[in-house]
C-alpha cells in the first residue's frame, strides 16, 4: 500500500548521469508508491534531481522492498568504511 510519505533529502557536491551527461544534483526524494516500470505492485522510489535544470535532470530509480534493505545496508557500509580513513 502507498504511504503517500516522501522524505526529502538536499545533496550538496552530488552528480548524477542523465541522458545530457554528468549534471550536478541537489535533492533527492524517497518515497514508497506504485511503479512506472518495476513489475512490483509497490517499490521504494529515489528521485536525484536538479529542478533548476528541469524534468530532463531528473534520474529514478524504483526498487523491490528487499533490494532497497540491500542497498540500504550497502550505504551504511561503505560510508563507515569511508569514515574510518
Amino acid at each position: 500500500m502507498c504511504t503517500y510519505s516522501t522524505e526529502k533529502v538536499a545533496l550538496d557536491r552530488s552528480s548524477g548521469k542523465t541522458r545530457d551527461g554528468w549534471q550536478s544534483m541537489s535533492e533527492a526524494s524517497v518515497y514508497y508508491d506504485h511503479p512506472v516500470h518495476a513489475p512490483d505492485a509497490h517499490t521504494v522510489n529515489i528521485d536525484f534531481l536538479n529542478p533548476d535544470r528541469g524534468p530532463s535532470s531528473r534520474i529514478a530509480v524504483e526498487l523491490s522492498l528487499d533490494s532497497a534493505r540491500e542497498l540500504l545496508a550497502a550505504l551504511q557500509t561503505t560510508v563507515e568504511r569511508a569514515e574510518e580513513h
